[in-house]
């Protein structure tokens, strides 16, 4: 039987910006994963007052920004789950899934994120769920010094990753005062953002 590395890349993506995808392919060489999956959140359980873009609409552009890196793929497990995103919850539904989708397959598992949330791993629902069901992998800029919480000891790796400095708040805060976001988002991203007017009033309810 056959086994595969796979990333799963989970977050709001609100929207996905070159940053993500800088660091998903920097992860992916580095630890030689065969596929990083994009799994947007349904509505994550630590940020208040939640996403601003609908559910759907994140992930279309997400499925927009990976179309075309060999790679890299997205799931709606967490949109589909009714209730807060948790990482444990995230994980678990994945692998519940995987060998009925791929019988001949076996997987090992690396749970992709910042460097800096992964410090805070203590405080998510069930650490030693997550941590018993993959290897964590906090992505961080070179020479920034990160503090691991001991329960990561022999169950993280770090990334250092020069990743463009943006954030999906500063992409929102553009596009809502009517300034470029050239080189922020993938053309395809900005452009799906224009279409379907994202971003341009107050938060929208998922």
């Amino acid at each position: 039987m056959s086994s595969r590395r796979l990333g799963v890349f989970g977050g709001t993506f609100d929207p996905v910006h070159s940053g993500h995808l800088v660091a998903a392919v920097s992860v992916r060489r580095a630890l030689e994963l065969d596929e990083v999956v994009f799994v947007p959140t349904g509505h994550s359980w630590h940020k208040v007052p939640g996403p601003q873009a609908p559910a759907l609409d994140r992930l279309a552009m997400v499925q927009l920004a990976v179309a075309d890196y060999e790679g890299f793929a997205t799931s709606t497990v967490d949109i589909d789950r009714l209730g807060p995103t948790y990482t444990v919850d995230t994980l678990t539904d994945l692998q519940h899934a995987w060998p009925e989708e791929h019988p001949d397959e076996e997987a090992a598992w690396f749970f992709i994120t910042g460097a800096d949330a992964l410090a805070d791993v203590q405080h998510w629902r069930d650490p030693e769920g997550i941590i018993a069901r993959a290897q964590l992998v906090g992505v961080s800029r070179p020479g920034h010094m990160i503090s691991t919480a001991p329960l990561l000891v022999g169950h993280s790796t770090i990334v250092e990753v020069a990743t463009p400095d943006i954030s999906s708040s500063q992409v929102r805060e553009r596009v809502s005062a009517g300034e470029s976001i050239e080189g922020l988002v993938p053309t395809v991203v900005a452009e799906y953002i224009a279409e379907h007017g994202l971003y341009r009033d107050r938060p929208v309810a998922t």
